[in-house]
């Protein structure tokens, strides 16, 4: 991705969710990913894609079981 791509979707995130604490940090080399980071902490990837021209970003975040707050 490029650092102009990262932006955008940094943008987006922040915009959509309503939160300035979400960076997208470029990956060197660059494998067509970025870092995502919610303040401090890592929370996902975004993969970009293009298909016939058509640009599209997904956004991939695992939340792991023992990180769930319990069933009420």
């Amino acid at each position: 991705m490029t650092r102009t791509e990262t932006l955008r979707v940094q943008r987006y995130l922040r915009e959509k969710f309503g939160n300035d604490g979400f960076n997208v940090k470029e990956r060197r080399p660059s494998d067509g990913t970025a870092e995502v980071m919610l303040g401090d902490e890592f929370i996902g990837v975004v993969y970009r894609d293009e298909d016939e021209g058509e640009v599209s970003f997904a956004f991939h975040m695992t939340i792991l079981d023992m990180d769930l707050p319990p069933t009420s």
